[in-house]
């Protein structure tokens, strides 16, 4: 039986620690967070502040009610899950917003007397930076064990071989989860005769392999096959994960169309309308106002320093292709010396990148204080006044230059019906060891996935992206 097999048995046991951990982390987040919020309160109304105060002041009333209440609506979340389908940053703020609903209401309901109003809004804040913090820590201390225990993710890859390849290439690219190890590639032929040596193959694998997983590229594979290999995979005791083909990714979700006397689904293109590029257009424009406020004194400062390295303007304004391949100028802090832009075609030779990108990791042209920004992305930070125009989103794909874009196949090009964005999943998903049409698919992938949530999530995982040097050069 599948739920008796090794794999899931190993797999139900490690998920068990995990989530106790998690739940631990939570917790213990939880009470530091409402703590932190109770030492703010005392300090700007001048009272002692004592590790008392966690237990004195009244929260030791309902922080037994709170804490169960938080694993339940982080549960819900999908706080939980798996660690490749873990909700991310985001839902953590979202979820602690609920629980302080109900325990407004709760306070309510019961003529709870709530001394200060600030408290449950403070504590929100506090909550999510310590509940971050922790499970931060938990991650890279579980990797990090993961990786010296020699844990591998056992993959066996199936498809047709060009599809097979590409899947390996990108699964190994891939960053920030368990590492994988490929025990087994099948390439599966069209045909009766050849679908019977296939499966015969794969039952081999299966039993020699015994991976964890079975990772099956659809697209090029009979709909017969693929439940063959299903069946035979769940009769072995391994999960299987289909990879979506680029079809399946350019339409943002099928809407049932009823009464036509056969089901039929609209598909919607990648596009946010309505509520949703709404809700995204506020969200970017107070984050960009707030940013471009506070970090006056930074942009101070790297202006002064770029002058002082080079001769050239603070700022150089890049032409790139935005929403519906309309031309823009996006603004960047000048990382180059003056007049890089017509030496680039001297180093096309150099190109290290694939596709419609050009990137060198050792480019002449770079100043001393441009590869600091650039180290940093710091040089990014002015496209928060784009933002404010309207020209480019927080998250989103991101928008390529003239050159970059003349060189996009037609399908590549759906990805201009949304603004393009700062940050991406290009920046947290090691952009540099993946290929063009695998960026590619990410941005679909965003597009179909897209709440405000996963904009918080994606924005939060960049920093730790950025000051990692991921893909950055």
């Amino acid at each position: 039986m599948y739920l008796l097999s090794r794999g899931p048995l190993f797999g139900l046991v490690r998920r068990g620690i995990s989530v106790a951990a998690l739940v631990a982390a939570d917790v213990a987040g939880l009470a530091l967070g409402v703590y932190l919020a109770l030492v703010l309160r005392s300090f700007v109304y001048g009272d002692t502040i004592y590790w008392s105060l966690l237990w004195d002041t009244g929260p030791k009333e309902w922080l037994p009610f709170l804490a169960p209440i938080t694993v339940i609506v982080f549960l819900q979340a999908g706080l939980y899950a798996p660690r490749e389908r873990r909700a991310g940053s985001g839902r953590i703020l979202a979820g602690l917003v609920l629980v302080a609903l109900i325990v407004l209401a709760f306070g309510f309901g019961t003529d709870y007397d709530f001394t200060t109003t600030g408290l449950i809004p403070t504590a929100v804040a506090t909550c999510a930076l310590s509940i971050g913090l922790l499970r931060a820590a938990y991650d890279s201390v579980s990797l990090e064990l993961l990786e010296r225990a020699g844990v591998r993710r056992r993959l066996l890859l199936v498809g047709d071989d060009a599809t097979v390849a590409d899947l390996e290439r990108a699964l190994r690219a891939a960053r920030g989860g368990i590492g994988v190890e490929v025990v087994g590639r099948l390439s599966v032929a069209p045909g009766p005769a050849a679908l019977g040596a296939s499966l015969d193959r794969l039952a081999a694998l299966l039993e020699e392999g015994r991976p964890d997983e079975l990772v099956l590229a659809e697209g090029h594979v009979e709909e017969q096959t693929v439940l063959d290999v299903v069946q035979l995979a769940h009769r072995h005791g391994v999960k299987v994960k289909l990879a979506p083909s680029t079809t399946e990714l350019l339409v943002h979700e099928g809407e049932y169309v009823p009464g036509q006397g056969i089901p039929l689904f609209e598909l919607r293109p990648p596009i946010l309308t309505g509520l949703e590029w709404g809700t995204k257009r506020v969200f970017d424009v107070l984050v960009a106002v707030a940013f471009l406020l506070v970090g006056i004194p930074l942009w101070l400062a790297v202006a002064a320093a770029i002058k002082l390295d080079s001769r050239g303007p603070v700022l150089y304004v890049d032409r790139r292709i935005g929403v519906r391949e309309q031309e823009f100028g996006m603004l960047k802090f000048r990382t180059m010396v003056a007049g890089a832009a017509e030496q680039q075609e001297e180093l096309e030779a150099e190109n290290e990148a694939t596709g419609a990108l050009f990137k060198i990791r050792d480019d002449p042209r770079v100043t001393r204080v441009g590869r600091v920004l650039r180290r940093l992305s710091i040089d990014e930070l002015p496209q928060l006044w784009n933002v404010v125009r309207g020209e480019m989103s927080l998250v989103g794909p991101r928008p390529l230059p003239l050159r970059d874009h003349a060189m996009l196949e037609e399908w590549h090009r759906a990805r201009a019906l949304v603004l393009p964005g700062m940050t991406g999943l290009w920046q947290i998903s090691g952009r540099s060891g993946l290929e063009f049409d695998d960026l590619v698919r990410l941005d679909f992938t965003y597009i179909e996935a897209w709440s405000i949530w996963l904009d918080v999530s994606i924005i939060a995982r960049t920093i730790p992206a950025v000051l990692g040097g991921r893909g950055a050069y």
